[in-house]
């Protein structure tokens, strides 16, 4: 399995006196097909998501409102964490990708557009389990 790396993806932003516009469309910036995408909103202080790896799930992070921090580790010891303020902006996560999702602003609304529908078996909630995996790939 080749391993992808996360980063930043910048969307189309097309600039107007009347509000400004971006856009999301299949393969064009997104290195997977949209199979489902959820949103994460009202968001208590403090409260820390994620928390968890998928094996092969890959994602995209988006701030459509307000601010939120994504710390992402690749268990071979490369760890970022992004601040996702922009909603032109949008972070690449690939799977056998831990990550946490923290410092929510106020009315922070996060979309997540992932390359699978839901699967239970595809998630890994134990971070020595993920390590352990990570490297045996």
């Amino acid at each position: 399995m080749q391993r992808n790396s996360f980063g930043i993806i910048q969307f189309p932003k097309i600039l107007d006196n009347r509000g400004n516009l971006s856009f999301i469309q299949n393969r064009d910036q997104i290195p997977f097909e949209i199979r489902r995408a959820y949103w994460i909103y009202d968001v208590p202080g403090g409260v820390v998501r994620g928390g968890h790896a998928y094996k092969m799930l890959e994602e995209v992070f988006v701030a459509l409102s307000g601010s939120f921090d994504v710390a992402v580790d690749d268990g071979m010891g490369n760890t970022q964490e992004y601040n996702l303020n922009r909603s032109y902006n949008g972070l690449y996560v690939p799977g056998m990708t831990w990550r946490q999702i923290r410092n929510f602003s106020t009315n922070a609304i996060a979309l997540i557009l992932a390359s699978k529908p839901y699967d239970e078996a595809d998630y890994i909630y134990d971070y020595n389990d993920f390590i352990q995996m990570a490297n045996d790939i």
